[in-house]
């Protein structure tokens, strides 16, 4: 029994086979490119066709591709679970599309499950980072964008339309910027790695080489220069802003911070964990537990994983 699990991403698509029992039995990474459903269809057809496997339902294959069930997708959104469309902001040639539709066509008779890439990577934590144990789990996802996802007890919360946990869109400064969703003073528009290279060149930081990025502004920070820990200390206090929040509605036990941004380690979490534990006012918010992801690029994988195969915390 096995599961194709695939990680659509703003500039990289991943796709892997996984067992019930974690078990990866292959792995591809690719870019986008300029036909992001050329690379779509490659992508999976890498997979599927391995070791010379060409009809996923023959069952006499051993390779993990001729028992598969299905297939779980995490996807960067807005989507619509219902209809099995996407639209990645940062994938403009996509709006609204048919992404279970293009997936089924490439594997027939199988089932195709979709949700949010960061949903995606706060089920792979629940089921394969050490946290299957939390009743309520909320995984962030700080990169180019700030995405989130919630499980509770053991499931998913995906919402009606698959949406649920769009934590970067919560606001946090009434006054702030304008989003690119349309709203102000989104989480999105001081927390994201983008929005805080943005914010602390706009306020002097001279970055080292010529690509000024969150990796960059990371080890300037860790080096402390006090525009750029400045910058990770605004971006802890809106994450902070929003967990709380998020936690107030859904009692939640442990928050785990993934993607690009959360590789700058106790420069993000350190500051977070504080102005969690300063701004918390109820007992039941001052137990959350804040960690960074243990499962890495692979914890959207998982997730994807675990929307079609039979997993148990």
């Amino acid at each position: 029994m096995t599961a194709l699990a695939i990680d659509i991403g703003g500039t990289k698509f991943a796709a892997a086979l996984v067992r019930p029992d974690g078990t990866v039995t292959r792995r591809v990474e690719v870019p986008v490119g300029r036909d992001p459903e050329a690379t779509l269809v490659s992508l999976i057809r890498e997979i599927r066709d391995a070791r010379g496997v060409q009809d996923v339902r023959d069952a006499g294959a051993d390779t993990g591709t001729g028992d598969l069930v299905g297939a779980g997708i995490g996807s960067a959104g807005p989507l619509d679970a219902v209809a099995g469309t996407v639209s990645p902001v940062n994938i403009p040639a996509w709006r609204e599309f048919p992404l279970v539709g293009a997936v089924s066509e490439l594997l027939p008779g199988l089932p195709v499950a979709l949700a949010g890439d960061a949903q995606c990577m706060a089920l792979g934590e629940w089921w394969r980072g050490g946290h299957s144990r939390s009743r309520a789990l909320l995984g962030i996802v700080v990169s180019t964008g700030v995405g989130g996802g919630l499980v509770l007890d053991g499931v998913p919360y995906v919402g009606p339309t698959g949406n649920a946990g769009h934590i970067g869109h919560i606001a946090v400064d009434r006054d702030g910027e304008l989003c690119p969703c349309g709203a102000t003073g989104c989480l999105e528009t001081i927390a994201s790695g983008s929005s805080m290279v943005r914010w602390a060149l706009a306020n002097g930081w001279s970055a080292p080489g010529a690509h000024p990025d969150a990796r960059a502004l990371s080890a300037d920070a860790a080096r402390g220069t006090p525009v750029a820990q400045l910058a990770f200390q605004r971006a802890a206090d809106a994450l902070a802003t929003a967990i709380l929040t998020t936690a107030a509605l859904f009692d939640i036990d442990d928050v785990v911070i993934g993607g690009g941004v959360s590789g700058a380690g106790e420069t993000l979490l350190a500051p977070l964990r504080q102005a969690v534990a300063k701004r918390a006012g109820l007992a039941f918010l001052r137990r959350l537990n804040v960690e960074r992801t243990a499962l890495e690029r692979d914890a959207g994988l998982y997730g994807a994983a675990a929307l079609v195969l039979p997993v148990a915390g």
